[in-house]
């Protein structure tokens, strides 16, 4: 059972920035698929980016330029670094995964996801 575990997140003005973490366990496959998505309280839970085991990255146009996803595959960790922060980034953040590759659709299907983290609050203030 794939077990996920975020952190990283708080409380940044506008302009700021923050570097979330998730680290993951419980899987032996080669191949996966890994993302970041967001919920803002009243709103759809929304994908911001998603990398595969060969390093394929897809971001949420809401993001691009701003935010980079990477990951340590020796320590199964997943990494958002998050730059010029806006008030609308304000969201509980979750780490996600599926095993097999990316397909460039996957940042904005949730459902493709079959294991979710318990998920990190990140608030953004004017």
């Amino acid at each position: 059972q794939v077990q996920l575990v975020e952190s990283g997140g708080g409380s940044v003005q506008a302009g700021g920035s923050l570097r979330l973490s998730c680290a993951a366990s419980g899987y032996e496959h080669d191949y996966f698929c890994m993302g970041w998505f967001r919920q803002a309280p009243g709103k759809e839970r929304e994908g911001v980016a998603t990398i595969d085991s060969y390093a394929h990255i897809e971001y949420a146009d809401s993001v691009k330029g701003r935010f980079t996803i990477s990951q340590d595959n020796k320590k199964n960790i997943l990494y958002l670094q998050m730059n010029s922060l806006k008030p609308e980034d304000t969201a509980m953040y979750y780490c996600a995964h599926v095993r097999g590759l990316c397909y460039s659709w996957y940042v904005e299907k949730v459902d493709e996801f079959d294991s979710w983290g318990q998920g990190t609050q990140v608030t953004v203030s004017s």
